[in-house]
């Protein structure tokens, strides 16, 4: 039976998938030694964020034929590498944009409510912060969407139609949105947003895409939410905007490092929440994308081309 590495177990609904078709080996630690050694004989590799497939270990792996991630972000894998070898890069585009979008509202609710700033207050007793008129409504409000793909457009459409917000975007790569203002520049949008969701892939392109002189665009009562990645904006031009409070907060579900240090300043704002880069780990969310990453494995060692293939066209395939 064909090996199918994972680097770490996936949900059950997924492990389903795989059962009977393939013989699923699961990383026992994610040192480069053990996925080098373990790769050796496997045709797939199921791949989680807790390791970086890099061309070594792809290397490594002279059978292998399929590499599919749970997720959309593909930045832990060298797909220049596993194209090279004629090796599918797999992903699961719009499995998780629901719950992203979800977990971007969150934040950008939690923010403008000031929930933990009352939450701490309550819990030490101070009932009189109610008076304090810290919170401000999203009603009405303009959202700004740095990037309009499916999360983008999914959350442009909650917030349009719950909160009656005003929606703009910047994306170069799209060129109509229906009930969204499309801008001409990041410029126009940061200095008109009131809330600034970023969605954006991690490239050499958008590293540090929101910067210093981005931020400080920006209204000093707005909010910078990112689920995207870490990197995407510059953390130290972020607390230094934190700091002049020449921004309101921030919600982040992502960081620059991750695990970010306990000692990471932005840990010290009250305005700023922050989740374990969690916006694709609800149990609904980690379900959907076990089968899907589970099935394009299945689908390519069992002759069939999977539904969700990142480098496509570098393949050569249609």
């Amino acid at each position: 039976m064909k090996k199918v590495l994972l680097s770490k177990p996936i949900d059950p609904a997924g492990m389903k998938v795989l059962e009977g078709k393939v013989k699923p080996v699961i990383l026992p630690d994610s040192s480069l030694e053990t996925a080098k050694r373990l790769a050796i004989d496997v045709e797939g590799i199921i791949l989680r964020t807790n390791i970086k497939l890099t061309r070594e270990i792809i290397e490594a792996a002279p059978h292998l034929k399929v590499i599919s991630r749970t997720g959309v972000g593909v930045d832990n894998i060298d797909v220049a590498a596993a194209t090279e070898k004629g090796i599918l890069v797999c992903n699961t585009p719009g499995v998780n944009s629901i719950s992203v979008a979800e977990q971007a509202l969150a934040l950008m609710l939690s923010v403008a409510k000031q929930l933990k700033t009352m939450d701490k207050a309550v819990h030490e007793g101070n009932w009189k912060i109610r008076y304090a008129s810290k919170a401000v409504d999203i009603e009405g409000k303009t959202l700004g969407l740095v990037g309009i793909g499916h999360i983008g457009s999914l959350l442009a459409q909650k917030c349009r139609l719950a909160f009656n917000m005003k929606v703009i975007a910047y994306d170069p790569y799209v060129e109509q949105v229906e009930g969204v203002e499309l801008c001409s520049s990041l410029d126009q949008l940061f200095s008109q947003s009131d809330f600034i969701s970023i969605h954006v892939p991690y490239t050499e392109e958008t590293h540090h895409l929101v910067d210093a002189r981005l931020l400080g665009l920006m209204k000093p009562d707005s909010c910078l939410i990112n689920t995207s990645r870490g990197p995407v904006v510059d953390e130290k031009a972020l607390i230094e905007a934190l700091k002049n409070k020449s921004i309101a907060g921030a919600g982040l579900d992502v960081f620059k490092k991750e695990p970010p240090s306990p000692d990471n300043p932005l840990f010290k704002f009250d305005n700023v929440i922050t989740t374990p880069h969690s916006s694709a780990l609800s149990r609904d969310c980690v379900m959907k994308v076990a089968i899907v990453a589970a099935q394009a494995v299945v689908d390519c060692l069992e002759g069939r081309q999977p539904n969700y293939i990142y480098n496509k066209q570098e393949l050569g395939l249609k």
